[in-house]
């Protein structure tokens, strides 16, 4: 997708959401002021995805050496890169309601897992201040981390169903039903998601959660294709992977959580984007059929 092809999908977006939005701020008592600035919001949402669509690993490069020198023309109204900081703070709201538009829809079979997001090296915890009381040490299979969780649901096409952003320290099994209170069939996850309480709340509601099993646990009678399903499991990995090594989703130059939030939201929406997604290429009515 090009920058001109993108920013008029924001922009036709920003100028529904707009209304809506300040209404709902008049009508709640929590609208304020905010003075216009040279770039309009739908300008600010659309370079911070764009970034998360580079191959740069810093926003500071990608602004000052991409942005300004090769886009100036797309966006006559650039400002200072402190500034666009300073501005980037106030896309939270529209890029979360954004996100909610690029979703894709369930198609019977979906993938679970979560992915954290270090904010600052193991060595730095004890001095480490800007999410002081927010983040929280966590334990993946790959060691400690301080930081978050993202918490994914997506379908067999890769396409994101659901994700939420948890403290490190939260068990992965806690926000599933949240994350799934709008599906139905078949969801896969790994071991960590095992619990006999939870299978039963979501098998009541019409979703079956599949886990591989431990070691200990004896083995069950499982259909043919939902053994070929749990082996495909790694599809959300290869997600996940995208998410950190080509949208930049993790890094540890975080000096706000609002920045850092946008920054997740703008990683998420730009894999959305991605022409090419892993996927396990079934069609809607082969999954009818399983």
């Amino acid at each position: 997708m090009s920058v001109l092809e993108l920013f008029c999908e924001i922009d036709d977006f920003w100028q529904a959401f707009r209304p809506a939005w300040q209404q709902k701020l008049v009508v709640s008592g929590k609208h304020q002021r905010q003075r216009a600035t040279r770039l309009r919001m739908s300008e600010i949402m659309t370079i911070i995805i764009l970034f998360h669509q580079s191959n740069y690993r810093t926003f500071k490069h990608f602004y000052q050496y991409h942005v300004c020198q090769h886009l100036r023309s797309a966006f006559p109204g650039l400002v200072s890169y402190n500034r666009f900081v300073e501005l980037q703070s106030r896309a939270v709201v529209p890029l979360a309601a954004y996100l909610q538009l690029r979703f894709g829809r369930s198609r019977g079979i979906a993938f679970i897992d979560a992915m954290s997001l270090a904010v600052c090296h193991n060595r730095r915890i004890h001095s480490h201040r800007v999410f002081e009381g927010i983040a929280a040490r966590g334990k993946t299979s790959t060691g400690w981390f301080f930081g978050f969780k993202v918490h994914l649901v997506i379908n067999d096409q890769g396409e994101l169903l659901a994700f939420v952003l948890t403290a490190g320290n939260v068990d992965d099994r806690k926000p599933v039903d949240r994350l799934t209170h709008q599906l139905v069939g078949k969801l896969f996850g790994d071991k960590g998601y095992i619990s006999h309480a939870l299978f039963e709340q979501l098998f009541q509601r019409g979703l079956q959660l599949i886990t591989a099993l431990k070691r200990n646990m004896k083995p069950q009678v499982m259909p043919i294709m939902d053994r070929l399903f749990l082996r495909k499991r790694a599809l959300i990995e290869s997600v996940n992977d995208q998410l950190k090594n080509i949208s930049q989703i993790e890094h540890s130059r975080h000096r706000s959580f609002k920045n850092f939030f946008v920054n997740v939201l703008a990683a998420l929406i730009a894999y959305t984007h991605q022409p090419k997604k892993p996927s396990l290429k079934f069609e809607a009515n082969e999954l009818a059929l399983i």
